[in-house]
């Protein structure tokens, strides 16, 4: 009786064994350098970061907005452009509030209701025109936001804000291209005859042709085409 109770304990302990190896592996953690400092009080990079955490979350809606309205008005690849934006800056958002959690803060955004006007009005804003203090344009963040929040990420040694910067800098630089391009020839992008991808780990925009590799992060597999 004993030695068959022992037998009966061994197989089902086998069976739970054998079940545990087969269950799916849990997705790893975010990839954020286990060297970001812990800010133990709010240090002007922090400051940064919850500043482009507020404003890269409001773009986001911003864009998709602008988006909705340009498809109204019949500018197909606008509207297409502008939700490959409205990713990008989800991306970037994402980014920014990783590295706000390891440096052991709570990410904080203020969401405000998008001033939509006409796709062309909309334009001007994205590429800095009359905006609100909650979201500045491309053109500001290419030209004086992010160089600065670089500039001092490097000074306190935090290698994932600069690194999180970056990404949005490089991405933000071909979106008020892109934005010039299209304001000089409005007329050119009413047809929906454009393909837009997105690297979903840096944000950075491609027109058409998707990169072999994203320049920021030297890797293919991270591209997806937005519609």
């Amino acid at each position: 009786m004993f030695s068959r109770n022992v037998i009966m304990m061994s197989v089902a302990a086998l069976g739970a064994i054998s079940l545990a190896s087969c269950s799916p592996t849990q997705p790893p953690a975010a990839n954020v350098d286990s060297a970001t400092p812990v800010a133990k009080q709010e240090t002007p990079t922090l400051k940064n970061l919850q500043a482009a955490y507020n404003g890269e979350s409001n773009a986001h809606v911003m864009y998709l907005a602008f988006a909705n309205k340009a498809d109204e008005e019949g500018y197909k690849d606008i509207a297409s452009l502008f939700k490959a934006v409205a990713r990008a800056e989800e991306i970037h958002r994402d980014n920014h509030a990783k590295v706000i959690q390891a440096m052991g803060a709570t990410p904080k955004n203020n969401i405000t209701t998008p001033d939509v006007k006409s796709t062309g009005d909309n334009l001007e804003k994205a590429m800095g025109g009359n905006l609100s203090q909650a979201i500045k344009g491309e053109s500001y963040e290419r030209d004086t936001m992010y160089p600065n929040f670089i500039k001092q990420a490097k000074a306190e040694s935090n290698q994932a804000a600069v690194q999180t910067f970056d990404y949005a800098l490089a991405a933000e630089t071909q979106h008020a291209q892109l934005y010039t391009e299209i304001k000089n020839n409005l007329n050119d992008w009413k047809q929906a005859s454009r393909q837009f991808y997105v690297c979903t780990v840096s944000g950075e925009t491609f027109v058409n042709s998707p990169p072999t590799s994203c320049p920021q992060t030297k890797t293919g597999k991270d591209v997806e085409q937005v519609i």
